[in-house]
């Protein structure tokens, strides 16, 4: 039988106690883009899950106050990007608010459905927005994966302690 904790130093739920529970959890780091009215959009994500395989959903969650939700809200068709250890600058820039998201350094193209597509990311998918479910101050946006590619090298970048970090052994 294992000692039981002492329990004495709990806290409240709070946004702060989630905060600092999530920054000990290491997440994948995902940028996800859209075509705007005014130009693509994007943002970065921690929070990209694999929800289906058959028929291939994925899912996000984006604040409705954030820059990228009014593109995202009416958009039908997004762009996710898993990036790799060497891309924390650019995971940087679209966590950043404010940031030139799509100027100089960042490489990108149109992609299929007019999706912004990022350049020498691990992964890119194309997908077809299915449903957006509120959740508190977030949306849970699920999507079906209708296209990409999975053929890029190197290793995933991770966010861990407020940090953007390589996988380690």
């Amino acid at each position: 039988m294992t000692a039981t904790p002492d329990l004495g130093t709990f806290q409240l739920a709070s946004p702060d106690l989630l905060r600092s529970a999530f920054r000990r959890h290491a997440a994948g780091v995902a940028v996800i883009t859209a075509r705007g009215v005014r130009g693509p959009v994007g943002f970065t994500a921690t929070s990209l899950t694999s929800v289906s395989a058959e028929p291939p959903l994925l899912s996000f969650g984006i604040g409705t106050g954030a820059s990228s939700w009014p593109a995202v809200a009416e958009a039908e068709h997004v762009g996710i990007h898993i990036l790799g250890e060497h891309q924390r600058e650019l995971a940087a820039t679209f966590a950043r608010s404010g940031a030139d998201r799509f100027g100089a350094p960042t490489a990108w193209r149109e992609g299929p459905e007019g999706v912004p597509v990022l350049d020498d990311v691990l992964v890119w998918l194309v997908c077809r927005i299915v449903g957006r479910v509120p959740a508190g101050d977030h949306r849970i946006v699920l999507a079906e994966v209708v296209l990409g590619d999975s053929t890029g090298t190197g290793n995933p970048l991770l966010y861990h302690q407020g940090r953007f970090n390589g996988l380690r052994d």
